[in-house]
């Protein structure tokens, strides 16, 4: 009996985690949300999958059919993140003292739309496309390229974001536990390695989500954000490109995301670094 309610959980587990995978697949914006951004050293953090609009989401649960890299790099190295499928939190995290990168990149998914809509995401989105037709629907392919940055012990000097070689990656050019409110961070966006100009990059903050600060990269694939408020902060980009040939889509986009938490002006001391 005990076996059997076991059984039974896990396949309920697995049939909701499906179900909200399928409706992810019709969403924006995906996002590590670490149950801490400041970790105690030894303490377990859970890296939780969000996917939702204005930094307000719904849990994703681990999908070991998406999963194409789930890691935590930090000066001990990089190593895979564990998990139950089917789970939120996706992964469980043990805190080493240092700056540490929480990163995951999904397989290809599919989603498709009406090109009414289609148009209006490629608006929305900032994505300079013409698109023209006005009938059946429009076949797109997506990945995932989500990024966390959690801090254990006060920021010191040469700790970095890290290259973890995503399709598409969001890299802070600086610490961010490391400003304090109002401080610039410069962000450089990458495409398969290289600096990707003239993208829109978004960054909002947790509690006032609805000032969004909005960029385009320069020729080095950089922005600058000067951000105002502690809190969680949230960095987005998107880049579509005609599908390959043999696809069965018409588009492929990525979706990359970086988030961070900004320290309180007396955490991170007086002046501007």
């Amino acid at each position: 009996m005990i076996l059997q309610g076991v059984c039974n959980h896990t396949r309920v587990a697995l049939l909701l985690a499906l179900f909200l995978v399928l409706t992810a697949a019709q969403a924006h914006d995906m996002w590590i949300e670490p149950s801490a951004f400041r970790p105690a050293p030894g303490a377990m953090v859970a890296a939780r999958f969000r996917v939702g609009e204005g930094f307000v989401g719904d849990p994703l649960p681990r999908d070991p059919n998406l999963i194409r890299e789930f890691v935590v790099e930090s000066a001990a190295g990089r190593r895979p993140v564990p998990g139950r499928p089917g789970m939120d939190p996706a992964g469980l995290i043990r805190a080493e003292e240092g700056l540490a990168v929480i990163g995951y990149r999904s397989h290809r998914n599919v989603a498709e739309q009406a090109p009414e809509k289609f148009r209006q995401y490629l608006k929305e989105e900032g994505l300079n496309i013409r698109y023209e037709r006005r009938h059946g629907a429009v076949r797109e392919l997506f990945s995932r390229c989500a990024k966390s940055l959690i801090l254990t012990g006060p920021p010191k000097p040469g700790q970095r974001d890290r290259l973890l070689g995503f399709a598409l990656e969001l890299v802070a050019e600086r610490n961010p536990y490391a400003l304090r409110p109002d401080g610039e961070l410069p962000v450089r966006l990458l495409f398969e390695g290289k600096p990707l100009a003239g993208a829109q990059v978004v960054a909002l903050n947790k509690a006032h989500p609805e000032r969004r600060l909005v960029a385009r990269s320069d020729r080095h694939g950089r922005v600058r954000f000067v951000l105002h408020g502690p809190g969680p902060w949230l960095v987005k980009a998107v880049h579509m490109i005609p599908a390959a040939p043999g696809l069965n889509a018409e588009w492929e986009s990525f979706w990359a995301s970086l988030t961070f938490e900004l320290p309180a002006e007396s955490e991170a001391g007086g002046r501007r670094p």
